[in-house]
């Protein structure tokens, strides 16, 4: 009896292992290995393009995003501090060299007009001298066109031009400024960092900011280092131009053996393949296989096709970038790599990493059966 007992737990013994050995491939682990990755290749009837990162595909793939302002934002002059706009009121004094004058009363040499009303369409109306724009001049430019007029109805007059009242031109300021709020465009505060400035700066941190400019139903956005970095983006502000600041909303994804599996926000404007990594802590040392570091992405036609080479190509394609660290050119390859949007990031496993796990899942399981023998009495 005791014989068979022995003989049936040596079979349920080699029966366990070669089951064991028959499920490696489902062992737990972090995600599919080199060699499943390749698998699917549209060259092996797959439906994603593998492709081997190079100094070319780096070049190709150098996307980075088109922030910036259009020529007509930035060809904006700046407004002055005391350029008359719809809702302003105006002081007016004409002064004419004949006794008895068109606008002045008898034995007055002057005549004041006072509180004009600019309309919405920034018109106003001097007797004699009609409807004329005052919007968008200044004091003595609007002076200089009454003049004009009115020395067409009375010799040599004499005008003076005050604006009495009005709100003048402002912008609002809102998201991760210093102080959030509505800022007049006064003769310091006249282009786009100036005012950030007076508004206290940002909130947020500087590598990641962007600034959004409104005017009408146009927005256009900017990085804001690229403000100074490139002085021809500080454009010049407009009445009733709308500020934002925010920070910058891009992330990708890094999983497999890496020192952690997270999402992660960009912390700057441009981050290599190399940076992702030490984002996360890098390679998982126990577990990590430098030969097989992959870049999932979702790549538009145009850019699909100069990493292919190929001008056939429909629409956006899969395609998956291998990047192997123990190559000559593998960590140069990998730093000038730059990562996207909705990238993610995978790090496979070393093939031995596989093996141990096996063997681990066989000695444990034959370590059970030598337990429950010894419980059973089983020698």
């Amino acid at each position: 009896m005791s014989r068979q007992l022995r003989r049936g737990a040596k079979t349920i013994a080699l029966f366990l292992a070669v089951t064991v050995v028959a499920s490696c491939a489902t062992l737990p682990r972090s995600g599919p290995n080199k060699r499943e990755i390749f698998a699917g290749s549209v060259l092996r009837e797959g439906d994603a393009f593998v492709v081997s990162v190079n100094d070319r595909v780096t070049t190709a793939t150098a996307v980075t995003p088109a922030l910036g302002f259009s020529q007509s934002f930035q060809n904006a002059n700046p407004i002055g501090a005391d350029t008359i706009r719809p809702g302003d009121t105006l002081g007016l004094i004409i002064y004419e060299n004949v006794e008895d004058g068109l606008l002045t009363n008898t034995g007055a040499s002057a005549s004041l007009i006072d509180e004009v009303q600019v309309d919405s369409a920034g018109m106003i109306f001097i007797p004699y001298a009609g409807r004329i724009r005052a919007a968008g001049n200044t004091p003595e430019a609007l002076r200089r066109v009454i003049t004009r007029r009115l020395d067409e109805q009375t010799p040599d007059p004499q005008v003076l031009v005050r604006r009495l009242a009005g709100d003048g031109a402002t912008v609002s300021i809102v998201g991760g400024a210093g102080a959030q709020g509505v800022y007049p465009i006064e003769r310091p505060t006249r282009t786009l960092t100036a005012m950030i400035a007076a508004a206290g700066g940002i909130s947020i941190e500087p590598d990641i900011a962007l600034v959004s400019v409104s005017r009408g139903n146009r927005t256009e956005t900017a990085y804001l280092r690229d403000l100074y970095r490139n002085p021809h983006l500080d454009i010049a502000l407009r009445d009733g131009d709308r500020i934002f600041i925010e920070e910058d909303t891009r992330s990708f994804t890094v999983l497999g053996a890496t020192g952690a599996q997270t999402r992660l926000e960009f912390q700057a404007e441009v981050i290599s393949a190399i940076e992702a990594l030490a984002q996360v802590g890098g390679l998982n040392a126990t577990l990590a296989n430098p030969t097989g570091v992959f870049v999932f992405r979702n790549e538009p036609e145009e850019i699909a096709e100069a990493v292919l080479g190929r001008d056939d190509l429909d629409g956006t394609q899969r395609l998956v970038y291998v990047l192997d660290l123990t190559q000559p050119t593998g960590m140069f390859n990998a730093r000038d790599f730059i990562i996207r949007s909705g990238d993610t990031v995978y790090v496979t496993e070393a093939p031995i990493v596989a093996w141990n796990r096996s063997v681990a899942a066989i000695f444990g399981s034959l370590g059970t059966i030598s337990s429950t023998s010894a419980t059973l009495g089983i020698e």
